[in-house]
């Protein structure tokens, strides 16, 4: 615009370090760290490759300070004590402590504290000639667990301020104008990072983001709780019963699975034990069962007493094969069978 040409990079990513969460039926599996003494090795490893392919470095880390994310969120603290240095900074904001689910201008304080920053390591400027008049020497590498929902709406609330930093530099904006002054410029934005962040989530959890209500109209809704309530068991269905067929087919074409002509022909989905027979859908649906045929005798109960007999056998056998159910959560699901995980 004007002659000139202008970016901004940003960049997302898993907290840097090796770990999982092994699905199991419950809708947020524990989070496991896989050799935790490993962690800060790979945490430097990782750190040394972003500074040398974009310069300073500063993580933001959006994770809770509780539960297993805050055990996460602690290792991940840790393991940057090794790595932090003149280029290379680390910022835990609470992003569900600050803003909750519904109070996203707080992202505010955020930007208050890492403005500094951005300011130093500025952005890509180039002139009509193609010139470079200014450079960007740094980048916020912002995570939250699937660098996902709280990831997009931060990394919007960052990529706006810039870009007024940007228009008000070649021109186009004046000292105070900023995205909101314009309404249709607004509205364009928003859908633009509404619609990129559905797209990253669509292709990772299968469901478009959460939180989106707020990126694609600046503010929380009734309508846009609803959806995130829908896409969160969208996202449970999906997690426990399809991604692990979406893993083997990643880990085939990216050669982590190498088929070889000489190989038997059973597939490897074929497992030993009570994991070749356990279904959930059956399982699930014989606890149903049990439970109407529990209620069905004590609706007869008035007419002969042995059926209260039978109403505490049928409720006996569902509670005890849903509790079956529960603890063997992991062999009910659908998971990856190219390379098995740990169980």
């Amino acid at each position: 615009m004007n002659g000139f040409t202008s970016s901004f990079v940003q960049v997302r990513g898993s907290i840097p370090f090796i770990w999982e969460q092994v699905v199991d039926l419950t809708y947020k599996p524990k989070f496991e760290i896989v050799r935790p003494e490993e962690a800060p090795r790979v945490a430097e490893r990782h750190f040394l490759d972003l500074r040398k392919k974009y310069g300073s470095i500063l993580a933001v880390n959006l994770v809770n300070k509780h539960g297993g994310e805050g055990r996460l969120s602690e290792k991940f603290e840790n393991a940057m004590h090794r790595v932090i240095g003149d280029d290379v900074r680390y910022l835990h904001f609470d992003f569900h402590k600050i803003c909750g689910h519904v109070h996203f201008e707080h992202l505010s304080i955020l930007y208050d504290q890492i403005v500094d920053f951005l300011e130093k390591n500025g952005y890509l400027l180039l002139n009509e000639k193609g010139e470079k008049m200014k450079e960007q020497t740094g980048v916020v590498r912002t995570n939250c667990i699937d660098c996902l929902d709280r990831t997009n709406v931060t990394q919007s609330m960052i990529g706006r301020r810039m870009l007024e930093i940007q228009l008000r530099r070649i021109g186009v904006f004046g000292a105070e104008e900023t995205i909101s002054s314009h309404p249709n410029f607004d509205e364009s934005y928003k859908i633009l990072w509404a619609n990129h962040g559905d797209e990253i989530s669509i292709q990772y959890s299968g469901t478009p983001a959460l939180k989106g209500d707020f990126v694609r109209f600046g503010q929380r809704s009734i309508q846009g709780i609803l959806n995130d309530g829908w896409n969160s068991l969208a996202r449970y269905y999906l997690n426990n019963f399809s991604d692990g067929t979406k893993q083997d087919s990643i880990d085939l074409l990216q050669g982590h699975y190498i088929v070889s002509v000489s190989r038997e022909r059973t597939p490897p989905s074929q497992t030993g034990g009570l994991e070749s027979v356990a279904n959930f859908p059956v399982a699930l649906a014989l606890v149903l069962i049990g439970f109407y045929l529990a209620l069905m005798s004590l609706r007869q109960v008035r007419y002969d007493l042995r059926h209260l007999l039978f109403s505490v056998v049928w409720a006996s056998l569902s509670v005890a094969l849903g509790a079956f159910v529960k603890a063997n959560g992991r062999i009910f699901c659908k998971r990856p069978r190219l390379n098995k995980p740990r169980s």
